[in-house]
C-alpha cells in the first residue's frame, strides 16, 4: 500500500522530511532549509504534516 499515492514528492523525500520533523523537533522552515541544502526544493506548504 502506497500511503503517499496522491503527493507530488517521492515517498523518500516525504519520509526524510517527516523524520527530520520528529527526530529533531524542527519547524517547517528549518526542514525546508535543510532539504534545500541537499538540493531538494520544497516549500513549507508542501511539507505540512
Amino acid at each position: 500500500m502506497n500511503t503517499y499515492k496522491r503527493h507530488r514528492f517521492p515517498p523518500d523525500i516525504i519520509s526524510y522530511a517527516v523524520w527530520f520533523y520528529y527526530r529533531f523537533n524542527l519547524s517547517h522552515r528549518d526542514i525546508e532549509d535543510l532539504l534545500a541544502e541537499r538540493g531538494i526544493l520544497v516549500t513549507r506548504e508542501s511539507i505540512r504534516l
